[in-house]
């Protein structure tokens, strides 16, 4: 299968499996809220799906649902169900007919997009009162000891080596143009019990983490794990780990 003859930011491409391994799943609650802005929905479009995480959460609610992705490495890479039907695709390129689909999602996602382009296929895609969901999530939270060496990593060691559209995610998506009407959206969090290796390993997924690498030639992540570990305690340990997360969702003109 050939790549999409336009270029796509490509962050992850090259850790696909470790992006399916450590990458947080999302609460069942977050789908069911979804799910029920579209009663009776039928088929559903998850856009920039990565290795699926959003897609098979979908899938356990919908009957059909198509996860795009334009990264081959991300699809190979992405969780099977029978349900879901991977296709390589650029978001704002989707081979999907018109007026075809009741939803349409992007899970942490929506900051690579060409917006102007995504929107309008959005809005082509759609069946009229048909709704779009987006969200992300921000800086995994631990306990008070832990979280700020994690905020001094994010911003200080890694923050010239973040993309310039991670700052969207930094915002909550709310700096972001939304052409939609809008549905008010609860407040929801991802929540896991991780081991120290697990939350290592979630955190060498951020792209910043492969770009200070290449250009410093020194892996940051020695050192945080190095400041982390005596305040976790057995790295077998099981805490609880959690994202707060940003959603917004709006309907399409009946």
């Amino acid at each position: 299968m050939s790549e999409p003859p336009r270029t796509f930011p490509d962050h992850f491409s090259a850790i696909a499996r470790d992006y399916a391994r450590f990458r947080p799943g999302y609460p069942d609650a977050l789908f069911d809220w979804v799910v029920d802005l579209v009663p009776g929905v039928r088929a559903a479009w998850d856009a920039g799906t990565g290795t699926g995480q959003a897609a098979v959460g979908l899938a356990r609610r919908v009957p059909l649902v198509v996860a795009s992705d334009p990264s081959t490495s991300q699809l190979a890479a992405a969780e099977r169900h029978p349900r879901v039907h991977y296709v390589q695709a650029l978001a704002e390129e989707m081979p999907l007919a018109s007026q075809s689909l009741e939803l349409v999602t992007a899970a942490q996602a929506l900051h690579w997009f060409d917006l102007d382009r995504f929107y309008s296929e959005v809005a082509r895609i759609l069946a009229p009162g048909g709704v779009l969901a987006v969200w992300s999530y921000r800086l995994v939270e631990v306990d008070a000891r832990i979280d700020p060496l994690l905020w001094g990593f994010y911003n200080g060691v890694l923050g010239p080596y973040w993309p310039p559209e991670r700052v969207h995610v930094d915002r909550s998506y709310r700096d972001l143009a939304f052409p939609f009407d809008e549905i008010a959206a609860p407040t929801l969090s991802l929540e896991h019990r991780w081991t120290f290796s697990e939350l290592l390993g979630y955190v060498a997924t951020w792209s910043a983490v492969r770009r200070c690498r290449e250009a410093t030639g020194v892996d940051p992540m020695t050192g945080l794990a190095q400041r982390i570990e005596p305040l976790w305690g057995n790295p077998a340990a099981r805490r609880l780990v959690r994202w707060p997360l940003s959603l917004r969702a709006g309907r399409k003109a009946a």
